[in-house]
């Protein structure tokens, strides 16, 4: 008899997720809460709300879950794993005290701070006038960060004091993000090459996930407001990078350290979303799940189970062996809605091949729905098309290739996904000739 698994949540990292768990020999059923039309592909959905922790829990018994896999911050933060584990269920991810990484980034900075973490400069205040004043008092460009959850929208990154002074008035005065801005942090900004590294940590120990690259800016040229990513790539380093054993180092182990000497042990994947300036690696920011749109470029190059490597971290026998992973590069390039990160328009017909897999080509879905037997978007971020291969620019391209083939109304992506250090364009064969479609 097989595993029963339930992932919890519907965009998609949890699609990701979900064709992962279906991939492996132990896994008899897949379930996903709430899921999304996409999903339906590899997954039975359920029409279960992530924030539904009751309804969670009375399906997880009714259905005799034997693993549930948590994949938006929102659940960990409010405490599911707590509520899950008391019931003496089997679930995967952090405590609400451990999540406190991501819930807070007040409680990130003062933490790093207290364990000698590399970040930013920073200071935290609770009154727009002396953040405000601060600003008009700081030298260099700045950053303005909500301090609760977001949705990967709450960082503002200033070009001068203006903007920033505008970043208070929209986060604490105007509360765009609600409660999340009653405190901001203020932190100098940060100039280098964005890196994210996930690891899943036991509790005492990690295994280091190959790391991946976001783009975050709605834009090409990393332009424009922050979204929740706009794609990725992985590899951005090898294993035998020294670059990865310095953040391994002086960022993943300690943060683990730290936890436990604290009282909360952290058990799930720890992300570490990384600067890489000239003084050397920087934290920008926990998350407390797997990253997301990382995860569908890292889970299609994992070799090992992704069963077994949580299975092993729920038993606190997580070795520091490096997982084994193929030895190609996958590339995703997210379609989004005309006007996401802002207002944007769903319902939107969809066309095009959005089989989950197929060859070398994953489609990961976010935000799709079925309405009278045809598939239309209802969200921002609408579908991630990622690409296979053994070489960098063969990955780019076959992801290109497929984008080209989806279309919506008012369709968008970033053209200069895959764009390494040190490059001005992508290679012109694999350079996308359109921005969008409408």
């Amino acid at each position: 008899m097989g595993l029963r698994v339930l992932i919890i949540g519907g965009g998609g990292r949890e699609h990701a997720l979900c064709w992962a768990a279906a991939s492996s020999p132990q896994v008899e059923k897949v379930y996903c809460a709430p899921g999304n039309a996409g999903i339906a592909d590899v997954a039975t959905v359920v029409a279960i709300k992530d924030s539904d922790t009751k309804g969670l829990l009375e399906f997880a018994r009714r259905e005799r879950i034997d693993l549930t896999i948590v994949g938006p911050e929102g659940p960990l933060v409010a405490g599911l794993v707590d509520e899950f584990k008391g019931a003496k269920l089997r679930v995967f991810g952090p405590s609400a005290a451990a999540a406190r990484l991501e819930g807070s980034k007040v409680f990130a900075k003062e933490f790093m701070r207290r364990y000698h973490i590399p970040t930013a400069p920073f200071s935290v205040f609770d009154d727009p006038a002396q953040a405000s004043q601060f600003i008009r008092s700081a030298d260099g460009p700045l950053v303005v960060k909500a301090d609760g959850l977001a949705a990967g929208k709450g960082v503002i990154v200033c070009s001068d004091a203006e903007s920033a002074l505008a970043a208070v008035q929209t986060i604490m005065v105007e509360r765009v993000f609600g409660d999340a801005g009653a405190r901001v942090i203020v932190e100098k900004r940060l100039t280098g090459t964005e890196l994210s590294v996930m690891a899943v940590s036991d509790g005492q120990r990690i295994a280091i996930l190959i790391p991946a690259r976001d783009y975050k800016a709605a834009m090409d040229g990393d332009s424009g407001p922050n979204t929740g990513g706009m794609g990725a790539y992985a590899p951005a380093l090898q294993f035998d990078d020294p670059l990865l054993d310095e953040i391994t180092e002086a960022v993943l182990k300690p943060t683990v350290m730290g936890m436990a000497a604290e009282g909360n042990p952290y058990t799930g994947v720890l992300y570490a979303g990384m600067m890489i300036t000239d003084a050397g690696p920087r934290v920008l920011e926990y998350n407390c799940r797997f990253g997301d749109p990382e995860t569908q470029v890292v889970l299609p190059l994992l070799k090992t189970d992704l069963i077994d490597v949580i299975g092993a971290a729920l038993a606190g026998q997580l070795h520091m062996e490096p997982l084994d992973w193929h030895d190609e590069v996958c590339v995703c390039v997210i379609l989004v809605s005309d006007g996401y990160p802002g207002r944007y328009e769903t319902g939107q017909p969809m066309s095009g091949p959005l089989k989950t897999s197929h060859n070398n080509i994953l489609r990961f879905h976010a935000g799709t729905a079925m309405r009278d037997d045809v598939m239309v978007t209802a969200g921002g971020r609408v579908v991630g098309i990622c690409g296979r291969a053994p070489s960098h620019e063969g990955a780019v391209a076959a992801a290109y290739q497929q984008v080209e083939k989806v279309q919506f109304k008012g369709m968008r992506y970033r053209t200069d996904i895959g764009l390494r250090q040190g490059q001005t364009s992508l290679p012109r064969r694999t350079r996308p000739e359109r921005r969008a479609k409408v």
